[in-house]
């Protein structure tokens, strides 16, 4: 997927393709489905701890802030294939939704998810 179609567009951010190398916390399908993070505090914050959880992370790189939305693209080790990383800060719900996914290749052996869970826990602690 190209850096154009990536972003927040009427509160949605782009849709899972039809492939299972991509998770999303606004897909309804159990195949990409998560929970979005829940987050208190204001906007700023919960960018300001994702930055600095994504700064932490081996191979990750923020390409692109503002008040509501992060992305970031992350290096796989061996092949160095990129993958594409997007939070979203709902402040009416309360919640930080995101995509994470592969931009080539068909499955990604569920490092999209592995990776979100990662992120989930280090925000929640």
């Amino acid at each position: 997927m190209s850096s154009e179609q990536l972003g927040v567009k009427q509160g949605k951010l782009a849709p899972c393709p039809d492939k299972p190398n991509c998770v999303a916390s606004q897909s309804t399908d159990e195949k990409h489905g998560m929970k979005p993070i829940p987050y208190t505090g204001t906007a700023e914050e919960a960018v300001t701890k994702l930055k600095a959880i994504l700064s932490n992370r081996d191979r990750t790189k923020i390409v692109e802030t503002d008040t509501h939305y992060i992305r970031a693209e992350e290096t796989s080790k061996l092949m160095k294939f990129v993958d594409d990383i997007e939070f979203y800060i709902d402040t009416a719900s309360e919640h930080i939704h995101f995509r994470s996914a592969s931009r080539k290749g068909y499955s990604d052996f569920g490092v999209n998810k592995k990776r979100m869970e990662e992120i989930k826990e280090a925000f929640q602690k």
